[in-house]
């Protein structure tokens, strides 16, 4: 089904400018917050500690080669 929805233009930034964040269109924004309840708001946070993970992650700011073998050892059997 196709919907035309007139939102106010605040609302149309705020979902244009998270579709330019991320890879989805403003109609998958739309409906990812229709469907599993993300608000705008959270999609926003949610792209904001994304990038901070990768501007980390960029910095050498990670886990440290102890961190990772501790992760991998405890899921690895005994």
């Amino acid at each position: 089904m196709t919907m035309k929805l007139e939102i106010p233009a605040e609302l149309q930034s705020r979902v244009d400018a998270i579709a330019a964040r991320s890879s989805l269109s403003p109609s998958e924004i739309i409906a990812d917050a229709l469907q599993n309840g993300h608000s705008l708001e959270w999609q926003e946070r949610f792209l904001d500690k994304v990038a901070e993970g990768v501007a980390s992650a960029a910095r050498g700011e990670f886990a440290s080669p102890d961190d990772l073998a501790g992760v991998v050892n405890k899921y690895r059997p005994s």
